[in-house]
């Protein structure tokens, strides 16, 4: 009997059962596929709010020494603007990563952690009551737990057997995406690749050294069956078409299509079975904000879903993660399917594109989209308040070194500037730092595990209901 099986060990998934296992949660992690994929063709961008999430979590050094940093210029709809000026983070940059590494390094956080991971197993089914899920995988084995999370992808098995709605608008525009060497001089395919682009946004060859090119291109006239895999001739097809030249495109290492469906679902759980990630919301890979909309939704289920396991959880915290969730994953969709049409070449969507660009010059435009895309906008409606309430707090200054340093146990945290507070009965799962130079500009405040002020002010009685409010019933 385990507490949480978490269908699929991506990296949501895996950041799930990480976070789950800060708090002890007897976790099983049920993966499809065999082994970590081998092809790096799939470079994905951490953004801002995801790589202040992993510094939380002690992850980002590990992941830094994998990955390039670049800067936060250029990520809506490929509008080519420096970043704006003075980004509240300590981790004002883009990281780029190779999809696979992450995979891999978030798995083995949680296999650090305690999290128990099972490759080569696919959930077919499941049956839930009021005790918990009975799940079923393909070799007819049954396993039991008191939650089920789905995180297995956009196709989730998970979501299809829940029966939950899924609305939206299936893919209009198929992308083909693959990495291969390519013969051809690199000042070559760099100058035919700055032509195309500048009218065609879904166009882009970017090296990875040593003759190896990420090449990615519509996938208009390929077979329409998105069950069979692209092949190179398909590719080298697609390249004559567009660029008049294949580059002498050989030895394929990953090819693969997606398309541009917009989905989302209607509900995140329904009883004991939850969805995260892919499984619960797909859109447009524009501005790559899929994997941290996903990472960023474990980190907002796992302490929630372990408070409810360990019974100290209020009756609605469970449910706030679909009341918190949900708007962002459609703020998510809105933006795609808005940078989508932007990179069309009709000569409407270009008319908008060239407005846009020019709107993006007053550091008002271009700092709003930057911070949607980054995910450093997000406010969560936690009742009338101070601005910085309901956001999430930037990696400040205290006496004893970095914030985020102390909360790598997913614990809530006090910061008492009055040095007049305490958390009580709730020190199980409240830190608190009375510390009157932290570099803040309120009193005090109440930060959740993930990372969002849940208070401010200075009045014990106050702090005690909120306490109440996310962390339940006082130990004693």
């Amino acid at each position: 009997m385990f507490d949480v099986i978490i269908a699929g060990c991506g990296p949501t998934g895996a950041m799930l059962a990480a976070e789950l296992r800060l708090h002890d949660v007897r976790v099983l992690v049920l993966e499809k596929e065999t082994g970590h994929a081998s092809s790096f063709v799939r470079i994905v961008s951490l953004h801002i709010r995801s790589l202040e999430l992993m510094a939380m979590r002690g992850l980002l050094d590990r992941l830094l020494e994998r990955g390039r940093q670049r800067p936060v210029g250029g990520i809506f709809a490929a509008i080519p603007k420096p970043a704006p000026a003075g980004l509240d983070s300590a981790y004002a940059y883009l990281l780029g990563i190779p999809q696979p590494v992450v995979n891999q390094l978030l798995e083995e956080h949680a296999i650090e952690l305690g999290a128990q991971v099972r490759h080569g197993c696919a959930v077919t089914g499941f049956e839930q009551n009021d005790e918990g899920v009975t799940v079923e995988l393909a070799d007819g084995e049954r396993l039991r737990s008191r939650f089920l999370v789905g995180c297995d992808g956009a196709r989730s098995t998970v979501r299809k057997l829940l029966g939950v709605g899924f609305p939206g608008e299936p893919s209009r525009n198929d992308t083909l995406m693959g990495e291969m060497e390519l013969g051809a001089p690199q000042e070559q395919i760099a100058a035919k690749v700055a032509e195309i682009s500048a009218t065609d946004r879904r166009f882009s060859i970017r090296p990875f050294g040593e003759g190896v090119y990420s090449v990615v291109l519509p996938a208009e006239g390929v077979s329409e069956d998105r069950s069979e895999p692209p092949t190179l001739e398909d590719f080298t097809r697609q390249l004559r078409a567009l660029a008049g030249t294949d580059f002498g495109a050989h030895s394929p290492r990953g090819l693969s299509r997606f398309g541009d469906a917009t989905r989302l679902v209607e509900h995140y759980r329904v009883g004991r079975v939850l969805l995260a990630g892919d499984a619960a919301h797909i859109h447009p890979p524009a501005g790559g904000q899929g994997l941290n909309l996903g990472v960023q939704d474990a980190v907002n289920l796992g302490w929630k879903l372990a408070g409810q396991l360990q019974g100290w959880a209020p009756e609605s915290l469970l449910d706030s993660y679909q009341s918190e969730r949900h708007p962002v994953a459609a703020d998510v969709l809105d933006n795609t399917r808005a940078q989508v049409q932007l990179s069309s070449t009709e000569p409407g969507a270009q008319a908008v594109r060239r407005l846009l660009t020019e709107l993006m010059d007053f550091e008002e435009v271009n700092r709003s989209l930057t911070e949607k895309i980054t995910a450093t906008a997000i406010r969560y409606d936690f009742g009338a308040g101070p601005g910085l309430l309901g956001r999430r707090l930037p990696d400040i200054d205290l006496k004893q070194g970095r914030l985020y340093d102390r909360l790598r146990r997913g614990r809530g945290l006090v910061i008492d500037r009055t040095e007049r507070l305490t958390a009580g009965g709730w020190s199980d799962r409240v830190d608190l730092i009375a510390d009157p130079t932290a570099a803040l500009d309120v009193p005090a405040l109440l930060l959740r595990p993930d990372g969002y002020v849940a208070w401010i002010g200075d009045d014990q009685q106050d702090l005690n209901d909120h306490l109440g409010r996310w962390f339940g019933k006082p130990a004693n």
